[in-house]
């Protein structure tokens, strides 16, 4: 966007927020007189008006240079939603809802009435969406002000954020890093402080990765639980790796509070296809003491150093804490990789994500990634054949890439995906787990490296295939020695992944670091509980 546009947008943003918090302070007063009361109770009442809104016009001309200032370099909006001024006139009529006066941000996807959802598309443009998604007609019941929306990667399947509609968002402490994506957008404003509660998608780490990127809290609960009617995707009726709706914040109790107010009548009557089952709040209040599965590497993917520092620092807190930590293996796991998710995501061999990029031009962050689904099948299979003896990984990567072929090859790989699950939860079962604690991908990667390490998802993914609730929690940061252990990795393959890997991580001394936390399928409120936990004792140990 031109730097006229820019700057409007922008100014907006910190106009918007500042009289989200005037006018929350206004309405605490005005809500303490009756028009049947005295003349003199109006008048200062409107004394008092008129004070709080003087000092709502000071802070925004106190910190606007500064709001400028951040949101230049980080281009993390694709627009204001101005209507959102309406609904600030109009926020002292009511004070009903969990989020009430409470100023949210949501991702480009995510339908608004009047605006367009591109998923970064050229060709989805000038095509705003009639009505508004159900999730944000609930938020609005619920008090909350949706003000803005929030940069994305092209297509969405990905975990860069750049497109060539709104260009490249920045991570918020190193212009060379991605705030990662695909909620990328989100992570970036809410990281520094430009939004308090943001709402994403996740369909393979998309509100992970930013959260772990970029330093705060994201969480995907199990898909189905939330509403995804008005949430655009370009690979919809993909069902084998299912995507999820869910909240991004700089703490834990406002993931559990935006749940808490979105699970309601409300939207159980707008979309009769969400289980009515409100947010259990003695769950996530429990103190009792968990069993906890973890692991440190998931034989897929070697972590980075500061990954399984981070991993190893919250295992020994929760042992200090009282909470029983055990050794867990998810099952089968490089199967699971290539023959469920890889091959579930694309089962039509690429051709639908494709077809949506016709006639667009392609963003860097996304050309190395789909460089392979241009490949005719039988020169894929050639490929993979020819590459098996060098290179196992990615020839393994390329046979997947040529999809299932057929419908009743598709039943089949749902089928599989429905074996592991049950195969994964026997396993949970047998090992008597509440909850699984595991590394969390990270630290941020340099920019456009995304695209070029899908592999890297492994830690992420498996989590949509398996449908279990996921979320991301920031420990620590990269230290000096992580850097200098990170000299002598080579990777469990030591292949041109594990090459690539290294250099996408490398340079992030004093960024931050997370770990992931897992419970099983509808047991959100344990997942969000778990991740409390983490949170709490990670404080903790720094003071």
């Amino acid at each position: 966007m031109d730097q006229t546009r820019n700057r409007e947008l922008l100014s907006l943003t910190a106009i918007l927020t500042t009289a989200a918090c005037g006018l929350g302070a206004l309405v605490v007063l005005v809500k303490k007189f009756s028009l049947n009361q005295g003349e003199n109770k109006i008048v200062r009442a409107r004394q008092r008006r008129a004070v709080s809104l003087k000092a709502a016009e000071e802070a925004v001309l106190k910190y606007r240079e500064a709001t400028l200032d951040v949101n230049k370099r980080l281009n993390c909006c694709t627009g204001i939603l101005l209507e959102s001024f309406d609904q600030l006139k109009t926020v002292g009529s009511s004070k009903e809802g969990l989020l009430y006066g409470v100023p949210i941000s949501i991702k480009e996807n995510i339908d608004y009435k009047g605006y367009d959802s591109t998923c970064g598309v050229v060709s989805r443009l000038e095509q705003p969406a009639p009505v508004d998604s159900v999730l944000v007609e609930v938020l609005k019941r619920q008090g909350a002000i949706p003000f803005v929306k929030t940069n994305i990667p092209q297509s969405m399947l990905n975990y860069d954020c750049g497109n060539p509609i709104y260009g490249q968002t920045l991570h918020p402490r190193n212009p060379q890093k991605t705030p990662g994506g695909s909620s990328g957008g989100e992570g970036a404003l809410i990281a520094t402080g430009g939004s308090l509660l943001g709402c994403g998608t996740d369909i393979g780490g998309s509100i992970r990765f930013p959260a772990s990127f970029c330093g705060i809290c994201g969480f995907k609960p199990t898909a189905g639980r939330l509403s995804s009617k008005g949430i655009s995707s370009i690979s919809r009726g993909q069902k084998s790796v299912l995507a999820s709706v869910g909240p991004l914040a700089r703490d834990v109790d406002s993931l559990a509070l935006f749940m808490q107010a979105v699970l309601c009548d409300h939207l159980f009557s707008l979309d009769p296809t969400v289980p009515p089952i409100p947010f259990n709040l003695e769950i996530y209040q429990s103190s009792r003491p968990l069993r906890i599965g973890y692991f440190e590497d998931d034989s897929y993917q070697q972590p980075s150093p500061s990954m399984i520092r981070s991993l190893r620092e919250v295992k020994a807190l929760l042992e200090r804490a009282g909470h029983t930590v055990v050794p867990f293996t998810l099952p089968r796991i490089r199967y699971a990789l290539m023959e469920l998710t890889l091959k579930g995501v694309l089962a039509d061999g690429g051709v639908t994500m494709l077809n949506s990029l016709k006639g667009c031009p392609l963003d860097p962050c996304l050309s190395s990634q789909i460089l392979p689904y241009y490949l005719p099948n039988p020169v894929k299979k050639l490929l993979s054949f020819l590459l098996k003896p060098l290179f196992p990984r990615g020839a393994a990567s390329l046979n997947s890439l040529r999809g299932v072929g057929s419908v009743p090859g598709l039943w089949k790989q749902h089928a599989s995906v429905e074996d592991y699950i049950h195969e994964t939860i026997a396993e949970w079962r047998r090992c008597e787990l509440d909850v699984l604690l595991c590394p969390m991908l990270g630290p941020a990667f340099k920019a456009l490296y995304p695209g070029k390490l899908t592999c890297a998802t492994s830690y992420t993914i498996i989590y949509n295939a398996l449908n279990f609730p996921a979320g991301a929690v920031p420990v620590d940061t990269v230290t000096a020695e992580d850097e200098e252990e990170l000299k002598h990795y080579e990777g469990k393959f030591k292949d041109f992944w594990d090459r690539l890997f290294k250099e996408a991580v490398s340079g992030a001394e004093g960024l931050p670091t997370a770990v992931q936390c897992v419970a099983l399928p509808w047991q959100d409120e344990l997942c969000l509980r778990f991740m409390r936990e983490v949170e709490q004792l990670v404080k903790q140990n720094r003071k």
